[in-house]
């Protein structure tokens, strides 16, 4: 049996995420979920790229975790007692010591682009799993993924070009290889899905690993 499939059969699985992209990585590996997105606020206490995107993700799957807890011992007549795994993700761009989130307006972004035209740099992917189970206990696990892309060097005009189209607002470094800035990457090291928001296959292998299947 595949992993997803036993997954979807022995878990409830929740994505503390609204992320369409994450919602359409976790459909591409077969996985059947429900979405809780988080809305705590996110606090950054690490200055390394590889602890921020790890410890964003444990916050956002801990918010959700505590919520369902709530939600599920309030309303026991609407809940049946089952495992749950909440899946929560954060990821962001690194260039040399400087660490690019979603940007807060157009100029924000194309001040982001600017510095990554014609460079290297990583994207990191933190995954954090929480895991409740119906006996009462509970665990959690954080892990990371980084790819490394280069850009072509870009104009000024074709970078406000892309930002105009709004594609970059709600993106970490202010880009979306799966969309407009495709036409940016030279290449890539690692794995393509990890830019896009989750590194789905790392996802599966790692739940496979800690649940022995």
């Amino acid at each position: 049996m595949k992993i997803s499939d036993r997954l979807n059969a022995e878990f409830k699985i929740v994505l503390a995420s609204a992320s369409p992209r994450r919602k359409q990585l976790m459909e591409l590996a077969g996985l059947q979920f429900d979405i809780w997105p988080s809305d705590k606020e996110e606090v950054i206490t690490r200055t390394d790229p590889k602890e921020i995107c790890m410890e964003l993700s444990k916050q956002k799957a801990l918010d959700v975790a505590s919520s369902i807890r709530t939600f599920n011992d309030s309303h026991r007549e609407l809940t049946t007692d089952t495992d749950i795994i909440v899946i929560g993700a954060d990821t962001i761009v690194a260039k040399g010591g400087t660490v690019f989130g979603k940007p807060a307006d157009e100029e924000d972004a194309v001040r982001m682009l600017t510095e990554l035209s014609g460079c290297t740099h990583s994207v990191f992917t933190g995954v954090t799993f929480v895991f409740s189970g119906k006996d009462g206990r509970t665990g959690e696990y954080s892990f990371y993924d980084e790819t490394k892309v280069t850009f072509y060097p870009l104009d000024e005009d074709e970078i406000r070009d892309y930002v105009e189209t709004g594609d970059a607002l709600d993106k970490a470094g202010a880009y979306g290889i799966q969309t407009g800035s495709a036409v940016f990457v030279r290449s890539i090291e690692g794995d393509h899905y990890n830019v896009v928001g989750l590194p789905v296959a790392r996802v599966l292998q790692e739940l496979k690993r800690i649940l022995e299947y």
